[in-house]
């Protein structure tokens, strides 16, 4: 029979177990993230500058560098993550506003987003391609689900979980002789005997995290087609940017051809974020081997690589060093991250100012990981450094 534990035993065990808890969270981070010193208990500086430029008092995300100051279902993705990161309930609630309205037509559990807003050649402001983007629509789903959590907001989650149905319903399909397969948008992605994808559009830890909230799903099937998808197509370990199914087997592009450049360096960085216990991520990081091969021959990467000669022509952007920081991570390359992390410029500084609302998510994402903002569980749960580590500040 069990004895009651006695009252005044309660907070010494509250604090062991916080203890316990702290310790292995510090460990997940790793040891230069210790604790409220660490870089990521610090002003994200980056993300201030971004919030500053790209997003709009309504919750709009822009991209001023294009000539319809278009707005995109991905650009909403990537800053409902980065405000879930930064603990911005708030902005967090704007940005997916404007998103429901504006892209699903306030219908969100009827209407995938579209991809595409803009200034037509009108003069109007409205939706440009209809079209979804499968990325963004798993970007958003996920960041739902987890703001569900970290936030306790239930209804959070059950949008969520819609999304994830009209994925796996309008953008799944199974490629005959391979298996199942997220499609990059809802249309013009398959034709008689050829289908189009793109393997920057499914990262692994977001695979992991809907295995769990959504069982009726094959998400689990769907991780190892990914990272089957790009053992392929990637014979000398540079990921594609867009490849082809024939039914037998992946082909280049026909449009595109064999470069990795824009997309492909999200593959680099999602398998750099994967969780070390993830039974697929020495397979991605032994397949992608490419980007460390050419640091180490040429000491800098490529803007864009053939991927099936190896060979990288022009200077790579500086989007691109804060992408491979948490691939260099993985790999234990400390010296050649540190010396990517020294290309990126200083935040607010005048080359900062410059860069492009892509270069500037690839740098949120990448160098926010460095410095231990977040990381992914095996699941595939986030934990965001306010959530843990910071914690020793309140």
């Amino acid at each position: 029979m069990s004895m009651p534990m006695d009252e005044h035993m309660l907070p010494g065990r509250r604090r062991l177990l916080q203890a316990i808890a702290a310790t292995a969270i510090a460990s997940a981070f790793g040891s230069g993230c210790a604790g409220a010193a660490s870089p990521a208990c610090t002003p994200w500086a980056e993300w201030k500058s971004f919030l500053a430029r790209h997003i709009q008092e309504d919750g709009r995300v822009v991209d001023f560098a294009t000539p319809d100051q278009r707005s995109t279902s991905e650009g909403q993705s990537y800053a409902l993550f980065f405000a879930l990161v930064a603990n911005d309930p708030v902005l967090f609630d704007k940005l997916l506003g404007w998103a429901r309205h504006q892209l699903a037509g306030g219908r969100p559990d009827r209407s995938l987003p579209a991809w595409l807003w803009g200034r037509a050649e009108d003069g109007s402001w409205r939706v440009l391609d209809e079209n979804s983007a499968s990325d963004a629509d798993l970007w958003i789903a996920y960041c739902l689900i987890e703001a569900g959590r970290l936030w306790n907001r239930p209804g959070y989650l059950r949008s969520g979980l819609q999304m994830l149905a009209l994925v796996r319903a309008q953008e799944m399909v199974e490629l005959p002789g391979f298996g199942p397969m997220l499609l990059p948008g809802r249309q013009g992605f398959a034709g008689k005997n050829r289908w189009t994808l793109n393997p920057s559009y499914l990262p692994l830890p977001l695979l992991r995290r809907f295995a769990t909230v959504d069982p009726q799903g094959n998400w689990t099937q769907l991780a190892d087609r990914t990272a089957a998808m790009i053992h392929d197509s990637a014979p000398l370990g540079f990921a594609p940017d867009w490849i082809a199914w024939d039914g037998k087997r992946f082909l280049p592009d026909p449009a595109r051809g064999n470069v990795g450049s824009y997309d492909a360096i999200r593959v680099y960085l999602w398998a750099g974020m994967t969780h070390a216990r993830d039974p697929l991520r020495k397979r991605l990081l032994d397949d992608l081997s490419g980007p460390l091969q050419l640091l180490n021959a040429q000491g800098s990467f490529a803007e864009k690589v053939d991927t099936q000669r190896g060979v990288g022509t022009g200077a790579a952007p500086t989007g691109f060093a804060g992408a491979l920081l948490p691939y260099l991570d993985a790999l234990g390359e400390n010296a050649l991250a540190k010396a990517q992390a020294q290309l990126i410029p200083a935040a607010r500084s005048a080359a900062a100012e410059k860069l492009p609302y892509y270069e500037r998510t690839l740098v949120l994402f990448g160098k926010g990981w460095h410095e231990g903002r977040y990381r992914f569980t095996a699941d595939g749960q986030l934990v965001p450094a306010w959530r843990s580590l910071c914690s020793a500040r309140n």
